[in-house]
């Protein structure tokens, strides 16, 4: 059987929730016994999000093999069991680099290059790839970033129409557009769905089916006019109205409209029965949770809300399997320091976290998070960086080292804790001195993380510069650290901890990266536990 394409496109606006519809839509299919893949096409022109201000897009979401890629990856990731890699992430820069190089290396033969065919016929190869990385892939999912309308999208928008007409019984076209209600006039508005599904007619793309966000339900009447207007069957107007808890009621949402069961007759798909008990049970547990505690996040992009997606998700995931509320305050790294003093301005929480980052910004307000959380014995997580602001707090208060720093903040520091390795020096791109992707991680059997874990070994995903320096190994452990997880093969430190502390944490990696709400992360649901701990004995 040939491998069936979904191509879904946006209209009306943008951040409407493409990432998770697609990712939804997949699960349900994936529950019903059949293998997927999803692939999101990005129209910018950067290469990848990895230089990119998180302010402007959002966390980067990393894949085993190292790929940084569009944060709807993570949507991907914790909703289905799709593979994921460099295959499934491209973006305008990437393809265009790619024709680009061919180019110069003479592959064209002397023709002229052009957006038609040779921009989208780069395009289509990368859909054909993505189909085609695993065996027994039976759809591919391909989500076209941006809103119909934008120059930036037009390639791609002309490449899946291709791909479309060259696959007419194998592809089918979703379109997410917005529904407004305009509370002044106490009026649903269907006119810019419309003018949305004109403008892809005018692409040459005809949508199967019409997803509809709307804020309430949408009555009967209004999918009718969008179906009469929109050349769309009645049945194939779904709506998908607000979720008042969470975005894991998406799925059962669009299987209540038998969403699942009309494509799977669309593409001619023999599927199986669906049990979604684990996944509804999980709801349960999230939406009226038994118990509860509050986390404090210590960060300097917390006033995006799409920065730190998969740690906000992984506490969340972690609190549906203990049948806890996490309640979650934000507390900006640079605006906490007053008198050297956060305590009245943090206090109250029960653990704290601090994640990743790059950049002087803010270090003062986490370095003193850190030393609250150490010496009030508050459980605490940090990552990546936050393991970083851990080993220079304790440098400082506790080895006495006053000058401590990572090289990254002050490449002077006398005494840098955290550094480059010597390896790394000679490489001049941003992107080189990165370690990206999965790496295997050796545990201490006598160790909290060894504790959580359960494994001897483990494998986790990183992206960072700067490592813990092996030359203050002794000196901290001396003084009460553990060093329970380091590189398989290796001395590199990759997980370090506090003995005589309840619970803190430090780890050179992104453990939220591999979160999903039926899997919680071991790491969270550890730090969680502790501080449930913490609550009641408070």
């Amino acid at each position: 059987m040939s491998i069936k394409y979904i191509f879904i496109t946006g209209g009306v606006v943008s951040s409407l929730g493409k990432g998770i519809t697609s990712a939804s839509v997949a699960m349900l299919l994936e529950n019903r016994g059949l293998k997927t893949a999803l692939l999101k096409l990005d129209p910018y022109i950067n290469v990848d999000p990895g230089t990119m201000n998180p302010f402007q897009h959002g966390e980067v979401y990393v894949t085993d093999d190292g790929a940084e890629t569009d944060l709807d990856l993570g949507h991907y990731y914790r909703y289905t069991n799709s593979p994921l890699s460099k295959k499934s992430n491209a973006t305008t820069g990437q393809i265009y680099d790619t024709v680009i190089k061919k180019e110069r290396r003479g592959d064209y033969l002397g023709k002229t290059v052009q957006v038609i065919p040779h921009i989208t016929d780069e395009i289509k190869k990368r859909i054909v790839n993505c189909a085609t990385q695993e065996k027994n892939i039976k759809i591919l999912f391909v989500e076209i970033g941006g809103t119909v309308g934008d120059i930036e999208s037009l390639p791609f928008l002309e490449a899946i129409r291709q791909f479309r007409n060259e696959r007419p019984k194998d592809c089918i076209n979703i379109h997410l557009t917005y529904v407004p209600y305009l509370r002044a006039a106490g009026e649903i508005k269907t006119k810019p769905t419309q003018h949305s599904a004109q403008m892809l007619r005018e692409i040459g793309i005809i949508p199967d089916i019409i997803i509809c966000r709307c804020e309430k339900d949408l009555p009967t009447e209004f999918k009718e006019k969008i179906s009469l207007f929109c050349n769309v069957a009645k049945e194939a107007v779904i709506d998908e109205p607000d979720v008042k808890n969470s975005i894991y009621e998406v799925p059962v949402q669009l299987y209540e409209q038998k969403l699942d069961l009309m494509l799977c007759k669309m593409l001619n798909l023999k599927c199986g029965s669906i049990n979604l008990s684990k996944w509804k049970k999980m709801l349960k547990s999230l939406i009226h949770p038994k118990k509860k505690v509050t986390i404090g996040i210590v960060g300097k992009y917390l006033s995006h809300q799409d920065a730190y997606k998969s740690i906000f998700e992984a506490l969340t995931h972690a609190g549906a399997h203990l049948n806890t509320k996490v309640e979650i305050k934000r507390f900006e790294s640079d605006k906490i320091v007053k008198n050297n003093s956060v305590v009245n301005q943090i206090k109250g929480c029960d653990g704290y976290l601090v994640p990743g980052g790059f950049g002087p910004r803010g270090l003062l307000g986490k370095i003193l998070a850190a030393k609250y959380a150490r010496e009030k014995k508050i459980p605490y997580l940090g990552i990546c960086l936050g393991m970083h602001i851990m080993t220079i707090e304790f440098a400082r208060n506790v080895l006495n080292l006053k000058d401590a720093n990572s090289t990254e903040m002050d490449v002077e520091t006398k005494n840098p804790v955290i550094a480059l390795l010597e390896d790394q020096k000679q490489i001049e791109k941003l992107g080189g001195t990165m370690r990206l992707g999965a790496y295997p991680c050796s545990l201490n059997q006598k160790s909290k993380a060894y504790q959580a874990y359960k494994k001897r070994v483990i494998s986790e995903r990183h992206r960072h510069r700067y490592e813990f320096n092996n030359k203050y190994k002794k000196e901290f452990e001396d003084q009460g650290v553990q060093f329970s997880g380091t590189l398989k093969d290796d001395n590199l430190c990759e997980i370090m901890e506090i003995k005589n502390h309840p619970w803190m944490v430090g780890v050179q990696f992104h453990p939220e990266l591999k979160s999903k709400p039926l899997i919680p992360h071991p790491l969270f649901v550890s730090f969680i536990e502790a501080t449930l701990k913490k609550r009641k004995k408070k």
